[in-house]
């Protein structure tokens, strides 16, 4: 008899593994949980958002069911294969034949384990899942509107003053109010400062609309009371899930000369792979500064014309369709070094890189065969990255295979720098600030807007020659845009 109850207790729970989202992964950080124990489930809803090492994704559940049990809590890195969510596929003891009936062949292990062992084999990826954004309706918290998730955030896309998006920032660890049990409601963007800051959000009084904690009131709380000696800021708040205990994402204390930060997710990413291109591939750096006044009348004149009415129109436009000529002409550029076969893979296609900075880091999405596009496309798909990024759904695959890049440094107001080729990639445009500078014009010192660019290319794929003449054209199509039509 015990025997019998136990393999109907294995059929009733069915455990969710952390799939790997796409790209090979490992593992993936469990950013927010949208369902708690007792909630209802279906096929296909969205119960978790993760950050892997290249984005945040969230995670639909292939089965119907109530959740038993969440096993790892918000802010926990959890490798791929390990079960994050149990459910209960026959609620209130139900028939246990039928509900072998639905589960898979192998059926998972008791929901009483403490954790699942991993398979040996890669886990496959989520079905389902694809790249496609998710069409799964979030639960909205009772009582209140669900808030929005925009967090500030400079496209590195985008040109002089246009380049400020919104992007939604890596939400904090849950707090759940002492005093009502109600989780406090605030924007992932003050999650994330009260995480940052030690600020725990059930102690802080919200001052927004419909009871919303605001940055304010965070700043507010985290400034130290006017005593001799000011008790020190709670460094976590736990999370209200039954999950283990965590360890604080930021330890600091009020008047800390110190915080630590862990490195992980897509900052660890970030790091391992430009310190493994700065090592790799042999840097070469060559700068040359232009007179873009032309080209700033012709974006002007764009913004007026019919053809164009729909898409957002700026400098970066026109550079990126520079790029893709001197590319055209120049196609050699347009390759990869494989160090297994030692050859040399000239591509012929070009996947246009966007380098853009967000609160999880930087992130560089490319527009997928960019070289066929025409000037109205190749603007609405710039448009599509940024849509796309300042709601946060930039995805692996859009992150992927990517053949040279461009990086606009000139939103921060810095003339040039010298950028580091994005990993398998043979070069990186750099833009600076485009500024009204002296310039002598037609012998005569006038007013001209000025900007300087720089190129970093492997100097293992691009020599001295073919890399000057790349950054030249560039810059003769920026000085004279009709070249677009006459060498295009």
């Amino acid at each position: 008899m015990t025997t019998m109850t136990d393999t109907s207790n294995a059929a009733r729970f069915r455990e969710f593994k952390m799939p790997d989202v796409g790209e090979g992964l490992t593992e993936a950080e469990i950013l927010k949980w949208f369902v708690q124990p007792g909630d209802t489930v279906t096929d296909g809803q969205v119960v978790c958002e993760v950050e892997t090492a290249k984005a945040a994704v969230e995670l639909p559940i292939p089965f119907d069911g109530v959740v038993h049990e969440l096993r790892f809590g918000e802010g926990t890195t959890v490798d791929v294969g390990q079960v994050i969510i149990a459910v209960d596929v026959a609620p209130g003891g139900g028939d246990a034949a039928a509900a072998a009936a639905s589960a898979p062949a192998s059926a998972p292990a008791p929901a009483a384990e403490p954790e699942a062992e991993a398979p040996k084999g890669r886990t496959p990826v989520l079905v389902g899942y694809g790249v496609a954004e998710s069409s799964t309706k979030r639960r909205a918290r009772k009582g209140t509107e669900a808030a929005p998730a925009a967090a500030s955030v400079a496209i590195q896309g985008e040109m002089n003053g246009h380049g400020t998006s919104a992007v939604p920032a890596a939400p904090a660890v849950t707090a759940v109010s002492a005093v009502s049990g109600t989780r406090p409601l605030a924007k992932p963007p003050v999650r994330k400062l009260a995480k940052d800051l030690g600020i725990d959000l059930a102690t802080v009084s919200p001052t927004g609309a419909g009871g919303v904690i605001t940055r304010e009131d965070v700043h507010a709380a985290a400034t130290p009371a006017p005593v001799p000696a000011p008790a020190p800021v709670r460094d976590e708040v736990p999370a209200p899930t039954p999950a283990p205990a965590q360890a604080p994402a930021v330890v600091a204390s009020a008047g800390a000369r110190e915080t630590r930060i862990p490195v992980k997710g897509v900052r660890k990413a970030i790091a391992q792979a430009m310190v493994g291109s700065a090592f790799t591939a042999p840097h070469v750096t060559e700068f040359v500064t232009v007179d873009v006044t032309r080209t700033m009348k012709l974006v002007a004149e764009l913004k007026e014309d019919k053809e164009m009415a729909g898409v957002r129109v700026n400098p970066l436009l026109i550079i990126a369709k520079a790029l893709l000529v001197a590319i055209k002409r120049h196609p050699e550029v347009n390759a990869a070094w494989d160090e297994a076969n030692q050859e040399i893979v000239q591509k012929h296609y070009v996947n246009l890189g966007i380098a853009a900075a967000t609160p999880r880091g930087l992130i560089v999405p490319n527009i997928k065969d960019a070289h066929e596009q025409t000037l109205p496309q190749l603007a609405a798909s710039l448009g599509e990255l940024v849509s796309t990024a300042r709601e946060g759904k930039t995805s692996p695959a859009a992150m992927a295979g990517g053949t040279v890049t461009i990086t606009n440094v000139g939103v921060f107001g810095v003339d040039t720098g010298t950028p580091i080729l994005n990993p398998g990639e043979s070069a990186i445009l750099a833009v600076g600030a485009i500024k009204l500078q002296p310039w002598v014009h037609k012998g005569k010192v006038k007013p001209r807007q000025v900007t300087t660019l720089a190129l970093s290319f492997d100097h293992r794929l691009v020599d001295g020659e073919l890399g000057s003449k790349v950054l030249a054209d560039v810059a003769a199509i920026l000085e004279q845009p009709k070249r677009l039509i006459t060498w295009a």
